[in-house]
């Protein structure tokens, strides 16, 4: 008699997540504003608010935007928020800094969003093999909100796996 094989691992308890599946679709733009500063490092009020009057803003609806300036040029505050307040209402979302930190926002906001119901009291497994880059701290995030609901957290595949963390008994 033949036994069937039985797949162990899709009768695990074990929930996966793939922060990659969190990561939403939609260009990611940097906006150098360099490029409306006189000679790229000095900052003129009112040429500058001029730029800002005349940049079609509606190219971004829909982007997500990070807001930096790419030369040595000393800034004064009010000059990023003034962008972003003009970008603010097409952008989904729109950070101060390169696109590595709007990488990470937009995968914070993912993430502090997320249903833990899911995890509660269970094993997590957060996939390791991706496709897409996911920043570093998007891991640290997650574990940070993982800790409090789940039983434990490991990551990688089913096949090899590195535990993480185990609640305490």
């Amino acid at each position: 008699m033949e036994e069937t094989p039985v797949n162990r691992i899709s009768r695990s308890p074990i929930v996966n997540i793939d922060l990659a599946m969190l990561r939403p679709q939609g260009d990611r733009v940097l906006l150098d504003i360099s490029e409306w500063l006189d000679q790229g490092f000095i900052l003129r009020e009112k040429p500058f608010r001029n730029k800002l009057k005349q940049h079609y803003w509606s190219q971004y609806d829909g982007c997500y935007v990070a807001i930096d300036c790419t030369t040595d040029a000393i800034l004064p505050s009010w000059a990023f928020i003034l962008v972003a307040s003009h970008i603010q209402p097409y952008a989904e979302i729109v950070v101060h800094g390169n696109l590595i930190d709007l990488e990470r926002r937009i995968f914070f906001n993912a993430i502090s969003k997320l249903n833990l119901e899911t995890y509660q009291d269970k094993p997590v497994m957060i996939n390791g093999c991706t496709e897409s880059k996911i920043p570093e701290d998007a891991y640290v995030q997650l574990i940070n909100r993982l800790q409090g609901v789940a039983r434990s957290v490991f990551f990688g595949e089913a096949c090899s796996s590195v535990p993480i963390w185990k609640r305490k008994k």
